[in-house]
């Protein structure tokens, strides 16, 4: 038992190293990754709504025949509340990323949870929608972004491939190239429909490789949806009368790490 807490804690402490390296976090934490089945692929977006840039992914979107999932910042959807709508409206998954756009490595639990909680309720109000997927920002994943994810019923997922269209130098071309080095069947892919926290004009690098990216996934033979239809087996189990067991047990959830799990059953 006392490996088994051991163990626990160890991937406790290195989950901000483990999960910030993509291949490690493929490997060690598939369903925090965000993969998912085989046969399809995960389209994501963060920091929007924003009426510069939101309407025409939208549009884009709709040409492709696309749902994907949205990661909103209870901060724009405050300022922008008609555009959160709006994606909610068009059939696309609205899912949680903060109230501010700031590292969770930067916050203690306890603000980590109030920013996530008033994002929640923000999100909701808005858009009538009660998101069920968490993504921190920047990616960086602490305990306390586990600890408030569990609190607030929502599962964790980052991405296993993005496009780094927030950069000055980003253009379609280098978006598209960014996402297939990583590209697989079963992967999500990270992509932003705002420049609120990143390079002015960034997002029109991403906008511009929707189209080339949706022949890749034609080539890849997958269908492309938002996370509610990718199978990530993200389930919390329910363990009564341990906090400390709950919520490690909560990390093993989103990750998929079966041996912790065994060995943190014992502590209930």
């Amino acid at each position: 038992m006392a490996a088994g807490i051991g163990a626990a804690a160890a991937v406790v402490h290195a989950g901000p190293i483990i999960t910030s390296i993509r291949q490690l976090r493929v490997r060690a934490f598939p369903a925090l990754a965000g993969v998912g089945s085989a046969t399809h692929v995960a389209l994501t977006f963060d920091d929007g709504p924003d009426p510069a840039s939101t309407p025409l992914f939208l549009r884009e979107l709709d040409r492709l025949r696309y749902r994907a999932t949205f990661f909103m910042l209870g901060e724009m959807v405050d300022k922008h509340p008609s555009i959160a709508e709006e994606v909610a409206a068009a059939g696309h998954e609205i899912a949680v990323h903060g109230y501010r756009h700031k590292s969770h490595l930067e916050r203690t639990p306890g603000a980590v949870f109030d920013d996530a909680a008033r994002a929640v309720d923000t999100i909701a109000a808005t858009t009538g929608t009660a998101p069920t997927w968490f993504r921190p920002p920047y990616g960086s994943v602490s305990f306390g972004t586990l600890r408030a994810a569990m609190r607030l019923g929502l599962a964790p997922v980052l991405w296993t491939c993005w496009g780094r269209d927030w950069r000055p130098n980003a253009s379609p071309d280098t978006v598209v190239a960014d996402v297939d080095r990583a590209l697989k069947p079963g992967g999500t892919v990270l992509l932003h429909d705002s420049d609120c926290t990143s390079a002015p004009g960034a997002w029109r690098s991403g906008l511009g490789a929707l189209a080339p990216l949706a022949e890749r996934f034609a080539e890849l033979g997958v269908e492309v949806g938002p996370l509610g239809q990718h199978g990530v087996a993200n389930k919390r189990p329910q363990v009564e009368g341990h906090a400390q067991a709950s919520d490690l047990l909560y990390l093993e959830a989103a990750s998929g790490i079966e041996p912790l799990y065994r060995d943190l059953q014992s502590l209930a």
